[in-house]
């Protein structure tokens, strides 16, 4: 059991426009959306889809390459690990979030996927 770890690989389209911080630091960070799509049948056999949306947070070189050339609607792979974090907003209330730290991604689709439809 000591080769099980925290892996996650998603495969999904860019829900939104990333958004890159370059910190104090001078390292970068991109964060965006990832939608996943699942397809079912029903009980009555009609074909079902069900829609996972998921954070993705982008550190350094992968920051970069996001920066560059994902946009919104793009089809990519992501290879990373799931983290929990919380934080407190400004009136004083707990928030939990889940996001998937990218430690891979793989631009998959077309090279100019504006003509896709």
């Amino acid at each position: 059991m000591s080769t099980l770890r925290n892996k996650v690989h998603l495969i999904g389209n860019v829900g939104n426009a990333p958004e890159t911080k370059t910190l104090e630091s001078g390292r970068k960070v991109a964060n965006f959306s990832l939608a996943t799509n699942e397809f079912y049948k029903n009980s009555n056999g009609e074909k079902e889809q069900n829609t996972q949306w998921h954070n993705i947070v982008a550190w350094g070189k992968i920051a970069e390459i996001v920066e560059k050339y994902v946009g919104k609607g793009k089809e990519v792979a992501i290879e990373g690990k799931l983290t929990s974090r919380s934080y407190e907003t400004e009136k004083g209330e707990k928030r939990y979030v889940t996001e998937v730290v990218a430690d891979e991604i793989l631009l998959l689709g077309t090279k100019d996927n504006t003509n896709a439809e």
